[in-house]
């Protein structure tokens, strides 16, 4: 009967439920359809080790009675490979312990269509119609297969085999179709290390995956499905909130202000002890606020999280017109109170340096915050926002190209209050919108939006809050609407990492070489070439061109000082009258270039080259434009840490020796000495090194508790429920409505957070 039932199994036929005992003991199945699921047995490593049988001298295929192993996890390994070879999968059973020391004495392997799955009858009126939803109803794989392994632990401290079932009463799985078994399918610590590296540099779970099966030649060969790819990825992030997702990036929080000297964040709970606000920045945010935070962009129009919550980052442009952060903050409401603290959190976390113009969002709780806490901040609105509003929300109006012309001239066409007042009439009068509510609103903010009356400040000739729109969009590369708060922030700090790389690419890119130009480096080019970043260079590069282009008339010769007239030929029309000191090299223009953007006018540089003065004077060479913005904050960097990033030794060796390993193998594969000895090797080394981490274990203590604020435990926010895509904020003219909410004064918030640094003294 034994020999005939194998002769029959490896041809693949099928069979009816019969049980064969190839065994002369006595053989008590223990609750054989109870399916208990173990984790690997460290108390094997108390079985005295044994000679153990080498897989590849026995037919798997056949009989397996009499084999031994050491344990559990090794005998479950060889019923694998035996159920591999003959087309079924493998699941976990039944055990029996030993009443002390509490060691597994008896084991049950059993074929997956063991046992039987409870049916419930159905609804007779849900079948067939729309109650019964798609995905709700599941394939029966349970055929109460009599298949099975039973192993016990012997006299020597081996587990041997002393019965095996060999009959299936299904059909059996062919041998390309094997990866899908679910004992086949396994996810080991390397690969799950791998797959977490992948995931931690932005890649998508799904890409990771396609790239582990480009990598192994196919997904027969990378050992799991996709499908428990991406369960491995939720139990990832889960396993990262573990105890709350406001919980845990509190901790990391409190982490980095433990780690970084100059750290600083800031918490405001709500009665329930929920997280409602939230900022942090870290040290060298500071810094780049301390140099480039004159201009300041915030922007609070997108969601990228489940909760809902307002992102709000603070934005600055640096010396390259690259995006730099200076902060950024979660909000769970946009009334006043909300932007009050946040802006004060911020004035405070920056040593109360103010910043010269500020950009939003026409939103006017965020302008009644600015007023309270920015008194002398220049609030500037997006000219951007404003021009979709008007071309959207007038349905006569879209259509008409003369009216978005006539617009964008009123928006940042003009030149003076003079010209604005001009175009600003015949635009309303033409379009007949001299009653209309939105745009008398607006006029009355002028002084906010329009270019003509706002160059008496500095604002670098930002025109729009689009940098930090484009600042949301690089965050929310990756940032969804069912984002976490622990994943935003661990993107948050990928993107800040890469904008500092690309600064530090640029900075090095400046120290090394010297813009080309179209004209000989000399003279006045020559020393703007050698003191701005190559950026700024090609901004003054083209108003120099303008300057060779245009003509000047003196109009006033009084002592030491010149009086010059000067247009382009272009536009020979409009003249900007010019002012020169001649003996202490100051110079005035009326388009108040230098005062809006930070260097010259090609209408100075007229009157600069015509007085043979061939540098730039040292007044109009704004820092924060010129190479050396930052050259203190490097250097301390690199006196103090020696690198601005800490790096990861052990991730650093890791992947060196992961290439070494890799290479070692490719190098062997085709040769079947060459492999022994690999596979001997990594046995060898892998034996010494668990018991060498297993002696290290058990003296080592870990110092890793949490040091601030360990009596806050901070709850998640609700969470939102929303269908469809995320979608912009509501405007000011829509938030008017009254709506059925707690008065903000009424709530007691909590608060904590980092010390408050020193208040600069003026």
């Amino acid at each position: 009967m034994d020999n005939e039932a194998e002769t029959h199994i490896q041809k693949g036929q099928n069979f009816t439920s019969i049980v064969v005992v190839l065994s002369d003991e006595d053989d008590t199945v223990i609750n054989q359809d109870e399916e208990v699921d173990l984790a690997a047995n460290s108390e094997q490593n108390m079985v005295p080790s044994s000679e153990v049988d080498n897989i590849c001298s026995v037919d798997i295929t056949g009989s397996l009675i009499g084999l031994t192993r050491k344990t559990i996890d090794d005998m479950y390994q060889l019923y694998s490979n035996h159920a591999r070879a003959i087309g079924f999968s493998v699941r976990k059973s039944t055990s029996r312990y030993s009443s002390y020391p509490d060691v597994v004495v008896e084991k049950y392997f059993v074929c997956s269509c063991s046992g039987s799955k409870k049916i419930e009858t159905l609804n007779p009126d849900s079948i067939g119609g729309s109650v019964v939803k798609r995905g709700q109803r599941s394939c029966l794989t349970r055929t109460e297969c009599k298949a099975s392994l039973r192993v016990k632990l012997n006299g020597v401290g081996l587990y041997e085999v002393v019965s095996h079932v060999n009959i299936h009463n299904h059909a059996l799985t062919r041998k390309e179709w094997s990866h899908h078994h679910r004992s086949e399918r396994r996810i080991s610590n390397a690969k799950g290390k791998a797959i977490e590296d992948m995931l931690s540099s932005g890649m998508r779970a799904t890409d990771s995956y396609r790239y582990m099966v480009h990598e192994v030649g196919g997904e027969e060969n990378v050992g799991h499905t996709l499908t428990d790819h991406l369960n491995f990825v939720n139990r990832w992030k889960m396993n990262a909130i573990e105890g709350g997702d406001a919980q845990k990036v509190i901790e990391m929080l409190q982490q980095e202000d433990a780690e970084q000297k100059d750290f600083f964040f800031r918490v405001k709970l709500d009665d329930d002890g929920r997280l409602c606000n939230l900022f942090w920045r870290d040290s060298m945010m500071k810094e780049d606020y301390d140099i480039f935070g004159d201009i300041m962009v915030f922007d609070t129009t997108y969601r990228t999280n489940k909760y809902n919550l307002i992102c709000a980052p603070f934005v600055g442009v640096n010396h390259h017109w690259k995006n730099v952060m200076f902060g950024c903050a979660f909000l769970a409401d946009e009334k006043v109170e909300s932007f009050q603290w946040l802006f004060e959190v911020f004035k405070k976390s920056m040593a109360g340096k103010c910043p010269v113009s500020l950009f939003t969002d026409q939103d006017q709780a965020i302008s009644n915050a600015i007023e309270k806490v920015f008194p002398e901040t220049r609030h500037r609105l997006c000219l951007w926002h404003l021009y979709q509003n008007a071309v959207s929300r007038f349905a006569k109006l879209k259509s008409e190209n003369s009216f978005k012309d006539a617009f964008k001239k009123c928006l940042s066409g003009c030149v003076d209050e003079t010209e604005f007042e001009s175009c600003w009439r015949s635009m309303i009068s033409e379009y007949k919108l001299e009653n209309h509510p939105w745009f008398n609103r607006l006029y009355g903010l002028k002084e906010k939006w329009c270019t003509g009356l706002s160059k008496d400040f500095f604002s670098a000739g930002i025109l729009s809050s689009q940098r930090s729109e484009s600042t949301n969009h690089a965050i929310g590369f990756s940032a969804k609407k069912n984002t976490s708060l622990t994943e935003f922030y661990g993107i948050f700090k990928e993107t800040l990492k890469h904008w500092r790389s690309k600064e530090q690419k640029d900075e090095f890119q400046c120290s090394r070489s010297m813009p080309e130009s179209a004209l000989p480096l000399t003279g006045i080019l020559k020393h703007a070439s050698e003191v701005y970043t190559l950026t700024i260079f090609r901004y003054f590069e083209a108003e120099f061109f303008k300057s060779i282009s245009s003509s000047s008339i003196i109009v006033l010769l009084e002592d030491r000082m010149m009086v010059y007239d000067v247009s382009s030929y272009d536009n020979a029309g409009l003249s900007h009258r010019v002012i020169f000191d001649c003996f202490s090299n100051l110079i005035t223009c009326s388009c108040k270039k230098f005062e809006e953007c930070g260097f010259l006018c090609y209408h100075c540089l007229r009157v600069l080259h015509i007085n043979s003065i061939f540098t730039i004077p040292e007044y109009y060479i704004k820092k924060r434009w010129t190479k050396f913005s930052k050259s203190e904050i490097w250097d301390k960097f690199s006196s103090t840490t020696g690198r601005l990033e800490k790096v990861d030794d052990c991730f650093l060796w890791r992947h060196e020796m992961t290439r070494k390993f890799y290479n070692l193998v490719l190098q062997c594969q085709e040769n079947e000495e060459a492999r022994m000895i690999v596979e001997e090797g990594y046995n060898r080394d892998s034996q010494a090194v668990n018991t060498l981490i297993t002696t290290l274990t058990s003296t080592e203590q870990s110092d890793t508790s949490i040091y601030l604020n360990s009596s806050h435990i901070v709850q998640d926010p609700t969470r939102s429920v929303t269908k469809g895509r995320s979608q912009r904020i509501k405007g000011h003219f829509q938030k008017n409505k009254k709506k059925k909410t707690v008065a903000s004064n009424s709530i007691t918030a909590k608060e904590f957070g980092s010390k408050t640094p020193n208040i600069r003294l003026l």
